[in-house]
Parts: C-alpha cells; sequence; structure tokens
C-alpha cells in the first residue's frame, strides 16, 4: 500500500508462469501506484511480455496472484480487461482501415459510450497530430504516427491503468521522445503505466524502474537508486579493436572483475583500476590487439543491469 494507505494500482506477488519445464515468469513481485510510470527492462526472452499478458488477464498464473485496479486476474479476467488498456509492440492497428475506422472499432471493442465517443475520438487524433488524416488508410502512416494513434486506440475509454510492450520498438528516436511525452501527460492524470521496453536509455523516463532477466526480477527502484548500485569494482571504457579477441584476452587478465560489449568498446571493472588499468593496452597489444588508455567512468543503468544478471540474486537491488 501507498503512504495514503491506498491499494496500488498494480499488484503481483510471486507471480509465476511455466509452460511445461519451462519458467518464464519466475516469483514476481511488483507493485505500481496510481499516475506511475514504471519501466520494465530487460533483454528479449526476459519474461516481459509473458508477465504483461497476465497483467491483462489474457493468461492465467501457474502460481502466485495479481490484482489490477482491484480484480484478480486469474479470477476476474473480464472485469480485469474493461479496465485497463494494452498496447502491443505491433501497434496492434488494422492496416486496410482509416485512422477514423480503428478509432470506431476500438470505441466499439471497449464499449464507450456513444455519447462520448466523439469527444473521445477528437482527443486521440489530436494526440496522434493527424487531424485532417482521418480517413487515410493506417498503413500509409509513418511509424511515429502509427504509435501515437495506437495509444490514442488503447485510452479510449479512459482507462485507469495502462500496459504497454515494447511500444517503441524500430520507431526513430525522435518519435520515441515524442510517444514518452505522451505517456508521461497520461501518467498526470493519475493513469498507471507499466511500459517495458530493451532500450535501456528509456528507463531514465520512468518513475521507477524493474530489471528482469530469465523470468526473474533481479533489481528494482528509481533510475537515480539503480546507477547508485555499487559494482563489485571499479569501471572503465576501453576503446580497442577487435572487440571480440579483446573479451577473450582480458577473460585471463588478473584483476579483471569482468568486460562487456558496449556498442564499438568495452565496460571493464578492474578489482584495483589505479594499479591494473595502465596495463591493459599493454597486454591486449601482446595478443593483437590495439587498445587505447582506458578511461574510468560512472556506471549506466546498463552497466549495473549486466553485473546484477551476471552475480545472479545475491546483488539484487530493492530500495
Amino acid at each position: 500500500m501507498n503512504a495514503e494507505g491506498d491499494m496500488p494500482a498494480v499488484l503481483a506477488e510471486g507471480l509465476t508462469k511455466r509452460f511445461g519445464d519451462f519458467t518464464a515468469v519466475d516469483h514476481l513481485d511488483l507493485g505500481i501506484e496510481k499516475g506511475q510510470v514504471v519501466g520494465f527492462i530487460g533483454p528479449n526472452g526476459a519474461g516481459k511480455s509473458t508477465t504483461i499478458r497476465m497483467l491483462c488477464g489474457l493468461l492465467l498464473p501457474t502460481a502466485g496472484r495479481a490484482l489490477v485496479s482491484g480484480f484478480d486476474v486469474g479470477r476476474e479476467p473480464e472485469a480485469v480487461r474493461e479496465h485497463i488498456g494494452y498496447m502491443s509492440q505491433k501497434f496492434s492497428l488494422y492496416g486496410d482501415l482509416t485512422v477514423r475506422e480503428n478509432l470506431r472499432f476500438f470505441g466499439g471493442i471497449y464499449r464507450v459510450r456513444r455519447e462520448d465517443f466523439a469527444e473521445r475520438m477528437h482527443f486521440a487524433i489530436s494526440m496522434a497530430g493527424l487531424e485532417g488524416r482521418e480517413d487515410v488508410l493506417v498503413r500509409t502512416l509513418a511509424g511515429g504516427w502509427k504509435q501515437r494513434l495506437a495509444l490514442g486506440c488503447a485510452i479510449l475509454h479512459r482507462p485507469p491503468v495502462l500496459f504497454l510492450d515494447e511500444p517503441t520498438s524500430g520507431v526513430e528516436p525522435e518519435a520515441r521522445r515524442q510517444f514518452w511525452d505522451l505517456i508521461h501527460d497520461l501518467a498526470a492524470d493519475r493513469v498507471a503505466i507499466l511500459v517495458s521496453t530493451h532500450y535501456m536509455d528509456e528507463a531514465e523516463y520512468c518513475n521507477r524502474v524493474a530489471l528482469i532477466d530469465r523470468g526473474k526480477l533481479v533489481a528494482i527502484g528509481t533510475p537515480g537508486e539503480l546507477r547508485g548500485h555499487r559494482l563489485s569494482g571499479e569501471l572503465y571504457e576501453l576503446h580497442c579493436a577487435p572487440l571480440g579477441a579483446a573479451l577473450k584476452v582480458l577473460a585471463d587478465v588478473p584483476g579483471v572483475i569482468e568486460a562487456a560489449i558496449f556498442g564499438d568498446k568495452l565496460h571493464v571493472v578492474l578489482a584495483d583500476g589505479e594499479r591494473n588499468a595502465p596495463d591493459l593496452p599493454r597486454l591486449l597489444g601482446a595478443h593483437g590487439v590495439q587498445a587505447d588508455p582506458p578511461r574510468r567512468i560512472m556506471p549506466s543503468l546498463e552497466d549495473v543491469f549486466v553485473q546484477l544478471v551476471a552475480h545472479g540474486a545475491e546483488q539484487r537491488v530493492t530500495p
């Protein structure tokens, strides 16, 4: 419960989903307050979509329980679906229908009252920036417009809880930024929002971040709290080539706790940076790897995630 004594808009306790011998979601605990944006961050296959489908009442949990707007996802899935909005990474739109026809279709699905529909459709079209394009086929729209229209369709019925399953996947950066502005506008109206993504930079837009890997929640907290997690050593950035060969060499270097590829460089955690860092270019050069002098850096959320996953549940961060 929050400080006011209200139940969270979303509450999951020990939520588990198994498919035969495979555990997709493993005893997950999660709470989302009204007006809060929680980022659900993890690699593909981590269990994000399975969790969201259970919270939407589309999949029955194997164990544990979850309440969404006070309704049990296992016992009252129909009631859950009436009180949520859901948007998938495929945008959930029909390309052979016009903008207006898509909105009418989803208005019917969500049982928007006839007397409210005109105002809600106007809101959705305005939010998507599609004024004057109501009769354009959706398949002709650019990705950012489709994305905003899909969000408009998902909130036609003013749901108190919104689930967004990798909604920015494949969308250009500027459209992603604009989409997050819309998310925060909805949160300001007390909508509880869970948004999954594999873009670590999007975690910075969230009030709280839940990091998930292989079905397990490995950390949860504000972006600042997670960045403040102490790594098991000192972090250095190392420009070198080829990266694969450098990783193999570093695996056997004393004092290197771990190394991972970040774009066109390596992030290396050292037990004693002042002593070990200056030697890295020489050690790598002896194996045919060209390397610049390493530079000490502050850890990002992705660095924290890599180390939490590498070291398992004993490193769990729950502020």
